[in-house]
This record gives C-alpha cells, sequence and structure tokens, in this order.
C-alpha cells in the first residue's frame, strides 16, 4: 500500500512538472527574459574580454620581460588550465546547489582575480593570477550557457541562445579595440585597468535573477519554479501578448534519470559526450591558439609594429564576430550538423591554402587565418547552445563543464604547437598541424553529430 501511495504522489509530482514544463515552453521571448540574458550577457561579454587581454598585452611584455617562446606559451596556457579546473568544479556544483548561486561565485573570482593581474611583477606572479582567474573564466561560462538556455524553448532556441553568446565574441573584439587604442602608449596593465571595472558591476545585478525553473523542477521545488513561471506569463500577458494551451510530454520514465556524471557515459549520452570532447578540443585548440598567439608573431617574425600587430587581431575578431552573427540568424533554418561541418571544412581548406603558400608574408597569414578564424568561430561560440540541447537538465551543467574542460586542453595544446615550431623557425607547418586537426573533426561532425534543431530540451534528451 506504501508503495502504491508513494508511486501515485511521484506520478503525481510528473505530471505536475510536464505541465509546468509545458507552461514554459509555449512562452515567447519576454522582458524578463532579455534582462536574465543580458545580466548574464554581461558576464560573458567580460569573459570575452579577460580571455583576450593577454595576447594583446604579450606583445610589450615579451619585450619588457624578455621572455622566452616557451614562457610565453606558458602564460597563455595557465589561464586555460585553471578554466579546465574551473569548468570541471562549478559544473558539477551548478547541478547540485544551483545556477545562480555559482555563476555568482565565479563572476566574483575572475573580476578579483583580473584586478591582480594588473599587479602582476614577474612573468611567475602572471602565471599564477592567470591561473587562479581562470578558474572563475571556465566556471561561469558553461553554468550560465546552460542557464540561459533552460528559460527558452524550442522555437527560436538557436538564435535567442546564439544572440546571447554572440557577447563573448564582442567582448573579444573590445579587448582588441582597447589594446590597439591604449597599449602601445599606456602599456599592458591597461588591458587589465580596463577589463576588471564594469565586472564588479555584474555580481551584485546578479541577485535579482531568477533560478532556472527547469532546475528547480528536476530538484523537486515545484513551487519556486511556478512561481517564476507565473511571473513571466504575467509579464507576456500584461502587454497584450497571447499564450498558446500549454501541451504537456510525457516525462522520461524514473529508471533513465541518474543524474550522475557516469551517466555521461551511459549508452544514450556517451556518443554524444565523445563527439562534443572531439569538437570542443579540435576547433578551440586551433582558434585559440591563433587568436593569442598571431599578434605576437607578427610582431616578432614579421617585424610589424605592436599598433599594427594588435590591429591585425582586431580585424580578424571583427570578421569572425560579423560570421558569428550571421550562424545567430541562420542556424536554426540550416541546423546544427550541417553548420558545423561545412565550417570545419571551410576552415580545414584555408589552413591547408595558408601552409602550401608557406606562410611567408603578414598579408597571406592576415587572410588565410582570418577566413579560417571566423568561420570556426561560428562553432566555437555556439558549441554551447548545442552541448545543452545534448544533455538533460540533471547532467546540462555538469555535460558542458566536461565538454568545456576539452575546450581548456584545446586551448593549452594550441599556443603549445605554435610555441614549439615558432622557435624552429617556419611557421607553416603549425598551419598544415590545424588542417589536419579540422578536417578529421569535421568529418566526424558529419557523420555522428545528432540534429537538435527546433526539438524540445526533453524532447532531445529525456
Amino acid at each position: 500500500m506504501m508503495r502504491m501511495r508513494e508511486a501515485a504522489i511521484h506520478e503525481a509530482g510528473s505530471a505536475s512538472a510536464a505541465m509546468l514544463l509545458a507552461r514554459l515552453e509555449r512562452l515567447p521571448v519576454s522582458r524578463p527574459l532579455l534582462w536574465a540574458r543580458g545580466i548574464v550577457g554581461m558576464a560573458t561579454f567580460f569573459d570575452g574580454y579577460t580571455t583576450l587581454a593577454i595576447a594583446y598585452a604579450l606583445p610589450i611584455l615579451a619585450h619588457s620581460w624578455h621572455l622566452e617562446k616557451s614562457t610565453t606559451a606558458l602564460i597563455i596556457s595557465s589561464g586555460y588550465f585553471g578554466q579546465l579546473i574551473g569548468a570541471l568544479l562549478f559544473g558539477w556544483l551548478a547541478e547540485r546547489v544551483g545556477r545562480l548561486p555559482v555563476l555568482i561565485v565565479t563572476i566574483a573570482i575572475f573580476a578579483v582575480m583580473s584586478c591582480a593581474c594588473i599587479f602582476a611583477w614577474n612573468a611567475q606572479s602572471l602565471i599564477w593570477f592567470r591561473f587562479l582567474q581562470g578558474i572563475g573564466t571556465g566556471g561561469e561560462v558553461p553554468v550560465a550557457s546552460a542557464y540561459v538556455n533552460e528559460f527558452i524553448g524550442a522555437r527560436g532556441r538557436g538564435r535567442f541562445f546564439l544572440l546571447y553568446e554572440l557577447l563573448f565574441l564582442v567582448g573579444l573584439v573590445f579587448s582588441g579595440l582597447i589594446g590597439y587604442a591604449l597599449v602601445p602608449t599606456f602599456g599592458w596593465k591597461a588591458m587589465f585597468i580596463v577589463g576588471v571595472v564594469p565586472v564588479l558591476l555584474v555580481a551584485p545585478l546578479s541577485f535579482s535573477l531568477p533560478e532556472s525553473p527547469r532546475w528547480l523542477l528536476e530538484h523537486g521545488k515545484t513551487k519556486r519554479a511556478e512561481a517564476v513561471i507565473e511571473k513571466l506569463e504575467q509579464s507576456v500577458m500584461k502587454r497584450g501578448g497571447a499564450l498558446d494551451v500549454p501541451v504537456p510530454h510525457k516525462p522520461a520514465p524514473a529508471g533513465t534519470r541518474s543524474g550522475s556524471w557516469r551517466e555521461l557515459f551511459s549508452p544514450l549520452y556517451a556518443p554524444r559526450t565523445l563527439l562534443l570532447w572531439v569538437l570542443w578540443f579540435g576547433v578551440y585548440a586551433i582558434n585559440n591558439g591563433l587568436v593569442t598567439w598571431l599578434p605576437t608573431l607578427y610582431h616578432m617574425v614579421f617585424g610589424v609594429t605592436v599598433g599594427h600587430a594588435i590591429g591585425l587581431g582586431f580585424a580578424m575578431t571583427g570578421v569572425a564576430v560579423c560570421a558569428a552573427f550571421v550562424c545567430a540568424l541562420a542556424i536554426d533554418k540550416v541546423g546544427r550538423r550541417r553548420w558545423y561541418g561545412t565550417a570545419l571544412i571551410v576552415g580545414a581548406a584555408a589552413l591547408f591554402c595558408l601552409w602550401g603558400t608557406g606562410a611567408t608574408t603578414v598579408q597571406t597569414v592576415f587572410i588565410f587565418a582570418t577566413i579560417c578564424y571566423a568561420t570556426l568561430q561560428t562553432v566555437t561560440y555556439s558549441l554551447y547552445l548545442y552541448s545543452a540541447e545534448l544533455y538533460p537538465t540533471r547532467l546540462r551543467a555538469i555535460g558542458a563543464g566536461f565538454g568545456s574542460a576539452w575546450l581548456r586542453l584545446g586551448s593549452m595544446v594550441g599556443p603549445w604547437i605554435i610555441g614549439a615550431v615558432a622557435t624552429r623557425g617556419s611557421i607553416a607547418p603549425v598551419f598544415l598541424a590545424f588542417a589536419i586537426i579540422a578536417s578529421v573533426t569535421g568529418a566526424i561532425c558529419l557523420r555522428w553529430a545528432p540534429e537538435t534543431s527546433g526539438k524540445r530540451l526533453e524532447d532531445i534528451s529525456p
């Protein structure tokens, strides 16, 4: 009798959760959603700025601190190693304590350590500060992506999320603009001074946001979830919007829902996990290797001025933002698999061309590297969207965290490849290695990537 009663209670709770999910799924984009996306987007913007700030500080640091290429590579990679740890730690924590508390902590960490970088006195101190800063940035991005994804329904999810994620790329471009305008005149510390001030405003604003209703439902906090959804509904109706009749979907059987990190390697999710790891590692090894090293290579290998080198890096990231904006508008129609596979093949072709020409002039490197970087950037910045779609709520943050850990590994490997090859003379072999990585990654994507466009999160990942 007791078991029957427990089963009835569970079934009633599941039905209630299914109805709340249906009410959430039908909601159009409203002001509270735009506010939440904007606040989290501010943090993501400065995450992008912080990620690339070191690239524009290094041309001066390499000269004033007399850095070896191996030390330069270590300064770059230390931040990514911290991001790897942060992604794993805070992705796991966000599944247990909620999205918002983790977001606030991670934003505070990278803000404080951005400030600390201003006071670095040698390469070793900067390596440690960037490592600690990386723990915060590495934790913020996957948790923020899970949070934003969990508020929006299947209709237009790609566009809504990628217009938010575009702010990361705008942060990269802003970093280049500040580097170009201030670093040649005021020195490398200008990058960190500008970057730290606005970030301090984000954490207090984060307290005004609601917790993810999907996370609340997953943890049995039905009343809190309903309160969040009711507020969103009232916002729509207050402005004369119409709401469709909610259509509940049958919840997944309880036996399929472990919620442990081991579920990432279950029969359903293991192929997705491995696919995402390949995508994260491949595209970030190439793109973060290019974007962090190219300003320094332009200056040290081709002898251009620091201002010119930073300007070329700024132009490359600007083109990438334009490509990413096109991606945000088109990816729901084109589909994830077709877009990713095509972008990777185009990027590989540009790298093969760069290797074939010998990478002997600034113009050649800039043209082909920009084509590659811009096309692959449409993949890198939208992978958090795809990762969130391929995992259920109970695994979303930790799955994105584990996946982005391979992002960090790729981001460490890419600069090391360039640093190791650059010490031997020609940099052309770097582009051959990157071309092979892009080709293999693109082939795997076209063969095994599931399509998710236009589908409910709960239908893609039960």
